[in-house]
């Protein structure tokens, strides 16, 4: 069985390289134990929005 998992994560910009990186290798190893994919074919996308583009109950968070 060939097996593609992508998972995308939206997250507020700001975290380090090596932050990000560690993530990444985390949610690949998790993917790998609970569905059986090999890690070479773990897609993981990351989206980073700016504070200015990001609002909480009407409040943005560059505003907080």
């Amino acid at each position: 069985m060939n097996h593609m998992p992508l998972v995308h994560i939206d997250l507020i910009e700001g975290r380090s390289q090596d932050q990000l990186r560690a993530m990444v290798k985390d949610v690949t190893e998790a993917i790998v134990k609970n569905t059986g994919a090999p890690a070479e074919h773990v897609h993981v996308v990351l989206n980073e929005m700016a504070k200015e583009h990001y609002a909480v109950g009407g409040i943005l968070k560059a505003d907080e």
